[in-house]
């Protein structure tokens, strides 16, 4: 039976690829979860998941190359249970809290994939994909759209993080011919995230009638992507992506931050009174949106889930489990 590492599942993308995994393939792979189940990681989130019978977790972090306490460091995670494709999902991917402190940026992001890529090479794994993000593109005017032929311009120390982690797994690319590949998404939403990113904070705080919080005035623009249209993108990358390529992939759907909060309070019922504007985030990128044509023209693939349909079941489903309503 051949093994499937993942790392950092226990959080809003990686708990969705695994459902989507299962739903997939069944289990017809060993599956490895590494999680350090920092804040942001939750095993509730993988549901019957966690039941499966080829389905194994591992709390570390992926920058520990070696055992802490009782808890066994990433090399014995990679001898033990010799991996034939890795999964990179593992990393800080909060701006504000980057803003405010960015050492587990550098931590997680850079070293541990560092790690990563250095277990993986020494132990062969077939294949490897960095799960990565639009924002080591910087920031677009009003036109264009970000494509894998643009240099990297990160502006936040956290997207500074991804894109290094980025040079490194082309770095080892050129260097080994290590059979890594890149993917890049626009703005994630659906089930399972956070509720410290815009959709699950603004749903939370508006079922509460609170003051919810919108920066500046609202006019900068994201492209958002289902989660599970995402799952599927990296699904692709893996299989059929070419070795040492970045591929993109976004929802098609841009709407400014304010607009999407206009969205949720309609949904819900709830007044646009609620909206409350605050000091903007410092180096707030303005606009962003990815150019996908890449991942259709070589992977086959395009977002499925209309985002009108997809908003409106993440915010049943948020309504209906008010246990990730904790911000």
């Amino acid at each position: 039976m051949k093994t499937l590492l993942v790392t950092g599942c226990a959080g809003f993308i990686g708990a969705n690829f695994l459902e989507y995994w299962y739903e997939t393939y069944g289990d017809e792979w060993r599956v490895v979860n590494v999680d350090a189940l920092t804040y942001a990681g939750n095993l509730a989130n993988l549901g019957e998941v966690s039941s499966r019978p080829n389905y194994e977790f591992v709390k570390q972090h992926i920058e520990n190359a070696d055992a802490i306490g009782d808890e066994p460091g990433m090399a014995a995670v990679f001898s033990s249970y010799k991996p034939n494709w890795v999964i990179n999902f593992a990393a800080e991917s909060h701006v504000d809290r980057s803003i405010e402190n960015s050492t587990p940026f550098i931590d997680t992001n850079i070293k541990g994939t560092q790690v990563l890529l250095e277990l993986s090479r020494q132990h062969n794994v077939e294949r490897y994909v960095q799960v990565s993000t639009d924002e080591v593109y910087g920031s677009l005017g009003a036109t264009g759209k970000f494509k894998e032929d643009m240099p990297m311009d990160p502006r936040s120390p956290y997207s500074a993080s991804k894109a290094s982690a980025d040079l490194l797994v082309l770095s080892y690319v050129h260097t080994f011919g290590f059979p890594a590949v890149i993917t890049r998404c626009s703005n994630n939403y659906g089930r399972y995230q956070y509720p410290e990113k815009l959709i699950p904070v603004i749903i939370s705080k508006a079922l509460r009638n609170e003051a919810l919080p919108v920066y500046g005035k609202g006019e900068n623009i994201r492209d958002w992507i289902h989660v599970v249209d995402h799952c599927r993108g990296i699904d692709a990358a893996l299989q059929n992506g070419v070795v040492g390529e970045a591929y993109n992939f976004g929802g098609d759907a841009e709407i400014t931050n304010l607009d999407m909060v206009k969205r949720i309070l309609a949904h819900l019922g709830k007044p646009e009174s609620l909206i409350s504007f605050v000091t903007d985030r410092l180096g707030h990128d303005f606009r962003y949106a990815m150019d996908f044509s890449k991942a259709e023209k070589e992977l086959g693939w395009t977002p499925k889930i209309s985002f009108d349909d997809g908003l409106a079941d993440t915010i049943d489903w948020y309504v209906a489990n008010p246990g990730w309503q904790l911000y």
